[in-house]
């Protein structure tokens, strides 16, 4: 059954080296390489998002070869905005981090 009350964010939707028929949601701009559950969770954290669930045993549906991760959050605003405000937090810690 459909749970209309949230929204599913996974990990390829920020993955760098995914073209957007694989599943990236954003902008290259926007996303990192190979981004890891953990990144995504406190990026969603800093973000100010309250995440209800998270796994990372899970295959994203366009790429069922390959494991990924996802987390789930309350619906409060539309799903691109949620991810623009994640990517905002996610992509300077990833440059900070390799600096």
């Amino acid at each position: 059954m459909k749970d209309y009350e949230h929204v599913v964010i996974w990990l390829d939707y920020f993955n760098k080296t995914l073209p957007r028929n694989k599943g990236r949601r954003l902008v290259k701009e926007k996303c990192i390489f190979d981004p890891s559950l953990k990144e995504l969770i406190d990026a969603t954290k800093a973000a100010g998002f309250e995440i209800a669930e998270s796994s990372d045993k899970v295959r994203f549906p366009r790429r069922p070869y390959v494991r990924s991760g996802y987390v789930v959050l309350p619906k409060g605003s539309s799903k691109t905005g949620i991810l623009d405000k994640i990517s905002e937090k996610l992509v300077p810690k990833r440059a900070k981090q390799s600096k």
